[in-house]
């Protein structure tokens, strides 16, 4: 926590978008550190699973109403006073929780823990990086791009690096012997697809919400507030309802009414009430994350020896957030791909479209939604051009939400298959499964 203060001290003062960059990735660091110790620490609290699973369902819960408020907080200290205070409201809050912890919290450690796995970090952090480089290069520069092919052989070579040096290093930071367990091995995969559609549909949200449905910032921050307070308000009892029914049945319901979600955040066009666009589907995709997400950690921490429930839950969250990553790259270059393709064929029927205002147009094709009608042309064709650029953007926006569709149905196929029912139990709850 006092690592997460000083980082974002470092964002909220850093003078250039370089600086900014490297005190993220600081920060990012920091943050990896919260989440598994936070769950680690339930998990050594309460022995009983269902007070566990209601634990860690307040726990969803909470997190859930900070993910509510901090967008729609984080666009009005923009639109009001500096994007800089978005780093810097990290600060009062971590004086609270150290102060908490350090009063409250009881220790808990793995005696058996070995070094840290600098190997595996490393080409961890090479293989992401080069994959999700070439993915978000490759819509501008093309597939046949000499980087951008090097940079997806890279990735998937340090991937496949990584896999290897799990098996060999004498502490991972993924022992692989964890995934021996159906339910923490299908628990994980549903993590990798419903996190993959849920990280990568809301990045790409507020590009609809602000760029073509003119949403101020603040607004489309709001957008989502009916899904995460329906998560804060069933966390706790679907938390608790786990230990009485197992894991399985929520774990295949729950993504299957995400994967509907995302088929009415499909529907909107341009234009329209909130009320009668956006917000059904808000409220669909927090039904079905509620009924998810508590069962989901609370599968993943009891399929493992108590001891491991930091690496469990170190694991699960490192799955979360590069489901998200690549995610959003992969959908990047659905909506450039379906945004290039539509944008040709709209302005193909803009009858008055002058060669040179085309061209202007089209050297904008990076920008999506963003792009604009070009100066000294007439009122009317700036409005088609107008148009023509949302209607193309919706189009790939439709297209990424059906992917994200899919992939919450391959989560939820995936639980059916690999989650056990009532009360799933690891391999062995006092040996390790390290390897």
């Amino acid at each position: 926590t006092v690592l997460f203060a000083a980082t974002s001290i470092w964002c909220g003062l850093s003078p250039n978008i370089e600086m900014l960059i490297v005190a993220r990735a600081a920060q990012g660091v920091a943050g990896a550190l919260l989440t598994p110790a936070s769950l680690a620490i339930i998990s050594a609290s309460f022995g009983d699973e269902i007070e566990r699973g209601r634990a860690i369902g307040t726990w969803s819960g909470f997190t859930a109403i900070t993910a509510a408020f901090g967008p729609v907080l984080g666009g009005w200290l923009v639109e009001n006073a500096s994007w800089r205070w978005v780093f810097f409201i990290n600060l009062p809050l971590a004086v609270v929780v150290v102060a908490v912890a350090l009063r409250g919290v009881p220790e808990s450690r793995d005696e058996s823990a070995g070094r840290l796995d600098f190997i595996g970090a490393a080409l961890a952090t090479l293989g992401l990086g080069a994959l999700v480089f070439g993915l978000i290069e490759a819509p501008a520069r093309g597939w046949g791009d000499p980087l951008v092919l090097a940079s997806l052989v890279v990735g998937a070579g340090g991937l496949a690096a990584f896999i290897v040096a799990e098996t060999r290093v004498p502490s991972p930071m993924m022992p692989l012997g964890l995934f021996r367990s159906l339910t923490f091995a299908g628990a994980n995969m549903l993590t990798l697809m419903l996190y993959g559609a849920f990280g990568g549909a809301l990045f790409w949200l507020p590009f609809n919400l602000i760029q073509v449905q003119s949403y101020s910032a603040t607004a489309a921050g709001a957008a989502l507030l009916p899904a995460i307070l329906l998560l804060f308000a069933l966390s706790r009892w679907t938390g608790a309802f786990v230990g009485q029914i197992g894991a399985k049945l929520p774990l295949t319901i729950g993504p299957t009414i995400v994967a509907v979600s995302f088929i009415l955040f499909a529907l909107p066009g341009v234009g329209g009430s909130y009320l009668t666009t956006f917000f059904p589907a808000a409220v669909v995709l927090g039904i079905g994350m509620a009924i998810t997400v508590p069962p989901l950690t609370t599968a993943v921490m009891s399929a493992v020896p108590r001891h491991q429930a930091g690496t469990a839950s170190g694991i699960n969250n490192a799955v979360s957030r590069t489901a998200g990553l690549i995610a959003i790259a992969v959908f990047g270059v659905i909506v450039a791909t379906m945004f290039d393709r539509e944008l040709t064929s709209r302005l193909d029927e803009i009858p008055n479209l002058s060669p040179a205002a085309r061209e202007a147009v089209e050297a904008q094709r990076p920008d999506l939604a963003a792009a604009q009608p070009p100066e000294g042309i007439d009122a009317d064709t700036a409005t088609e051009i107008d148009e023509a650029i949302d209607a193309s953007f919706v189009a790939g926006f439709r297209v990424a939400m059906i992917a994200a569709a899919a992939m919450s149905l391959l989560g939820a196929a995936a639980a059916w298959r690999l989650v056990e029912g009532k009360d799933p139990k690891p391999d062995s709850m006092d040996g390790p499964a390290d390897r």
